[in-house]
């Protein structure tokens, strides 16, 4: 992966301004289309499958006047007057029956109708007219709202106070304030004193807002065909904003380094988006991963938030690879710190963590870096020596008494989680809605004149299909409901015109998210048994109240079973990563510490009230049910980040010296600083949501503020070097049985470093082939040889080393020592781009379809090799004249052929020649061809090799694998060969170059180096 990112980070930095327009394109493209088809965010709080959702549907189908979203219009009296009056009343009823005629109403109850239960208020101030819509919430469209208002402004003209409240009235709107505004400040804040310059500060919130703005255009387009929750592109920014400055802070943090170094900026920016950029992906892997966990809990509007938040990780990781070193393209040496400032000297300090040799010290020479590469191409400023930093003191302190710091941090982190055991979930109600609002004026209204239940009431579904007495048996199963605890009153069961289905609306006593209300409709279900034996009816329990408590259920329910997935992935990712068993698991038990502190302080200010007015909370209640599962997988991802950019470097220190302690300590100090920006960022991105927040974005990003902090600080640079201090080297183990089963994941591109070792070394070499001291299991070794470029190089030996040396040649199988590099591509790291531009003959295994004419295998073969092959008709004709050529020069008597005979038609000698025709037909410039065993692997003399080289181009180098050398001196076989040179590989012999035949007339060109 390494490799990869490195060739993209390289691409983006040459054609900056074409990677830019791209980008600038795409934001364009997808906010303008998003923005044209006009998708609104809409609360649709379902689960499939429910008994509450399921009675739903049913009465869709069946009552579909009772089945649609509903409203409630809250009509107060002026001060000294009654809604009992005769001139307030005909007021209201009239303004009621012009409700009616509106569209997508389906009914409305009037509070004087015989159908209204408990509609005026007992001192009569106060009357409510129920509105039913004809579809569900998400179908209500506003035009419909506002013609329902402005029918309830008569009233308000007369002067009567209106309010409104129901599913339809929540408030759906999204938008920044300015608090938001201060986040980014802050941030800004935070990236220049880490940086000491305005355009270095810039860089990432740049690309973080470019990439806000491409996951705001993309839910904007999804809201066009699906329910998206109001709460996804709030949650969707606060996400991408976080982790888009994060990821290129780190990724131009290791940039900066590099330069004050002298790196040359374009091999700076290619090794960043490498090195520190693999480890971006995998963060963002993670966190991407724990988001579309969401999905499997199974429900919608949770799963479109999820999918939202994981699209915003996935185009700020996009940004940070591609649109960041694009930028860096732009700027170039901009980015270099001044030498003598303090980025300077943190560079050069921690470039002499690295390396221990004080003379090299003293001198302020360059270092070569650990791949081996040359050293960078401009020396490091001269700068005054940098003391201490802040982080090595604090980890230095904390390695003297690891014990006591842990025992401080477990204890005041478990202290905060004890909150968390009295959590309480449930979905958000009008009285979370904002002071002021109609919605919020309606509930507390409604609440002071009617009682807490009546801003929930529950709907019971009876199937009246099987009874012959409908209304006796609706008057008792209305008194049976009646008798239950907790039920303020219940309405007369209406019928629908078919008969068919009924529903009775029951009032609590306690308001609709408390728990006594969840213990109530717990109970109306219990009843379900009863009331079906005594009147064959049966019923199920519905309404808003009842779905809310049915999503808080199985949200609680998949509580624990998520994050068991969660702590088991981050085991296992870590794992994958660190080749360790202690760091995962430690890292797992820091992060159920992280959440319980999260959980536990959120639960206090948002359900206890602690410090509740200086956070601007206005109401206290039940915790949003999707929290803690949408907090697990947030702050899962980030603390993997922390755990990845903190870790690693101390990983990087001990595989380097094997001292356990010095590694703990250096790698803290080289990722401290960063880590500490990223998390202070997060921190005021998240926490700026906090005081001008809406509804239950305010409770999501304290708990995300504090569970930043609290990882960061106290688990990630507090808790995680004290343990790795007292495991000392036992923190690295991990069983070898383990080690093969696990992949690595590279985070800390090791490939790249083996890659530019052989990419340098490759571009030293002129030859077509160079092998240093090359092993490769199962053909012996060490072998060491060189193959110019138009040569033909016979290759002797035991035809399994043979084929084994051709494979690795050709990029089929990967050296297990020493190194190889073809036609200027280092091997193993290149093998894709070596196995396009060589071809591998095998004359002995290859079995070809007897019934194909000359001609069609040639010409397919073509077609694969050039897609246009075709517009040259005669290719095809003029190789089968190279094998009728090489036919008479062998001496055999062979009839020529043509391209209608058919390979099962050809002698072994004529079939072998086509067969090396249809490699060379490639259009590879090396072909290696190995004899096997057969007729032409023992040749007496040179016939048979000077075949072979008549098929090929003059330029073409060959690779024949023989299992002896031919009998003539390498002169004649020259001299046979013409103008061809020829060499020889002895696999059975002491690693030497070796190079039979005089020099060529048409003198090979040199390899060309890695293309970079």
């Amino acid at each position: 992966m390494a490799t990869l990112l490195y060739r993209i980070g390289r691409f983006a930095y040459r054609r900056a301004w074409y990677v830019v327009i791209g980008w600038v394109l795409v934001l364009g493209a997808i906010l303008g289309g998003g923005l044209a088809l006009g998708g609104q965010t809409q609360e649709s709080f379902t689960i499939p499958g429910t008994e509450s959702q399921q009675a739903i549907d049913k009465l869709d189908t069946l009552f579909p006047q009772a089945a649609g979203a509903g409203a409630t219009m809250v009509v107060s009296a002026p001060d000294g007057q009654n809604v009992n009056d005769d001139p307030v009343k005909q007021e209201i009823s009239d303004v009621a029956d012009g409700i009616t005629d509106l569209d997508q109403v389906a009914s409305v109850v009037s509070p004087y109708s015989e159908y209204a239960t408990d509609a005026i208020s007992e001192d009569g101030t106060t009357a409510l007219i129920k509105v039913q819509f004809d579809g569900p919430a998400t179908d209500v469209e506003d035009s419909s709202l506002d013609a329902l208002e402005d029918a309830g402004q008569k009233l308000v003209d007369e002067g009567l106070t209106v309010s409104y409240t129901g599913e339809v009235f929540q408030s759906t709107g999204f938008g920044l304030t300015i608090t938001e505004v201060f986040g980014v400040v802050f941030a800004f804040v935070v990236l220049l004193v880490t940086f000491g310059s305005l355009l270095t500060a810039g860089l990432p919130l740049l690309s973080a807002l470019i990439g806000v703005g491409v996951a705001m255009g993309g839910i904007t387009l999804a809201a066009a065909f699906t329910t998206v929750s109001s709460t996804a592109p709030t949650l969707a920014v606060m996400i991408g904003l976080a982790v888009g400055i994060d990821y290129a802070l780190f990724i131009l943090s290791r940039h900066r380094t590099q330069l004050a170094l002298g790196m040359d900026p374009e091999e700076s920016a290619a090794r960043s988006v490498a090195t520190a950029g693999a480890a971006v992906v995998f963060a963002g892997l993670t966190v991407i991963i724990a988001l579309l966990g969401l999905l499997v809990v199974g429900i919608p509007f949770l799963s479109v938030m999820g999918v939202a938040a994981a699209f915003a990780v996935l185009a700020a990781v996009c940004i940070a690879m591609t649109l960041l070193p694009a930028i860096m393209g732009i700027a170039r040496g901009k980015l270099v710190p001044k030498a003598g400032s303090r980025a300077a000297r943190r560079a050069i300090a921690a470039n002499e963590h690295d390396h221990e040799d004080a003379g090299e010290r003293a001198s302020g020479a360059p270092v070569s870096n650990s791949s081996g590469d040359a050293p960078p191409s401009a020396p490091a400023p001269a700068v005054k020596r940098a003391g201490p930093s802040l982080g090595g003191r604090w980890v230095a302190l904390v390695m003297k008494a690891p014990i006591v710091f842990i025992v401080l941090v477990v204890g005041l982190l478990g202290a905060a989680s004890i909150p968390a055991a009295s959590l309480d979930l449930n979905l958000p109600t009008a009285a979370s809605q904002p002071e002021g609002s109609t919605t919020r004026t309606a509930y507390d209204t409604i609440a002071e004149k009617f009682g807490e239940g009546s801003n929930g009431t529950v709907v019971v579904v009876a199937d009246i299909t099987q009874t012959t007495d409908i209304q006796n048996d609706l008057a008792g199963i209305r008194s049976d409901l009646e008798a239950v605890d907790g039920v303020a009153s219940v309405g007369q069961g209406l019928p629908d015109e078919t008969l068919d289905t009924a529903i009775f609306q029951v009032v609590p006593t306690t308001a609709p998210d408390s728990p006594e209300t969840k213990e109530l409709v717990q109970r109306l279900r219990d009843l379900k048994g009863e009331i079906e034996d005594q009147y064959d009816v049966p019923i199920t329990v519905s309404g808003q109240t009842a779905v809310a408590i049915d999503v808080s259920t199985q949200l609680t329910n998949a509580l624990l079973p998520f994050g068991v997935l969660v702590v088991g992935l981050s085991i296992i990712l870590l794992a994958m990563v660190f080749r360790s068993i202690a760091v995962p698991i430690k890292a797992a038990l820091g992060f159920l510490l992280t959440v319980g502190a999260s959980f536990g302080v959120t639960v206090a200010v948002f359900q206890d009230g602690f410090a509740a007015d200086l956070l601007n909370v206005e109401s206290t209640g039940p915790i949003i049910s999707f929290l803690p599962i949408l907090l697990m997988a947030i702050l899962f991802g980030l603390a993997m980040d922390y755990e990845v950019f903190l870790v690693s470097g101390m990983r990087e220190e001990f595989v380097k010296t094997g001292d356990a302690r010095r590694a703990v300590r250096i790698g803290f100090q080289n990722g401290a600083r960063v880590v500490t920006a990223a998390a202070l960022i997060m921190f005021f991105v998240f926490f700026a949501f906090v005081p001008e927040g809406e509804g239950p974005i305010k409770a999501i990003a304290l708990a995300l503020a504090v569970g930043v902090f609290v990882d960061a600080f106290l688990v990630r640079m507090t808790l995680v070097p004290a343990v790795m201090t007292l495991l000392g080297r036992h923190a690295w183990y991990l069983p070898k049985w383990l080690g093969r089963i696990l992949p690595n994941v590279d985070v800390e591109g090791e490939s790249l470093r083996e890659h530019l070792d052989e990419a340098s070394w490759a571009s030293t070499q002129s030859a077509a082939v160079d092998a240093d001291s090359l092993e490769i299991d199962g053909a012996g070794g060490p072998h060491t040889f060189s193959v110019e470029a138009g040569s033909l190089t016979v290759v002797t030996g035991d035809t399994a080393a043979r084929r084994l040396v051709g494979a690795a040649i050709a990029g089929r199988i990967a050296p297990s020592g020493g190194r190889l590099q073809v036609l200027g591509h280092g091997l193993p790291s290149e093998s894709g781009d070596v196995a396009r531009r060589v071809t591998l003959v095998d004359l002995d295994s290859r079995r070809l379809d007897s019934t194909v004419t000359v001609g069609d295998a040639l010409n397919e073969r073509l077609a694969l090799g050039s897609p246009w092959f075709r517009r040259d008709k005669h290719a095809a004709s003029r190789l089968v004249g190279r094998v009728n050529s090489s036919l008479a020069a062998a001496g055999r008597g062979e009839a020529p052929i043509d391209v209608h005979r058919t390979l099962g038609e050809l002698s072994p000698l004529a079939l072998s020649l086509v067969t090396v025709a249809l490699g060379v037909a490639d259009g590879a410039p090396l072909v290696v061809v190995d004899a096997g065993d057969g007729e032409f692997a023992h040749p007496s003399g040179t016939a048979f090799v000077a075949a072979v080289a008549g098929i090929a181009d003059p330029g073409t180098t060959l690779l024949l694998g023989l299992s002896a050398a031919p009998a003539a001196h390498a002169s004649s076989v020259g001299t046979a060969l013409g103008d061809r040179m020829l060499g020889r590989i002895d696999l059975g012999s002491p690693p030497s170059p070796s190079s039979l035949g005089t020099a060529s007339a048409n003198p090979a060109p040199a390899a060309k180096g890695l293309s970079r």
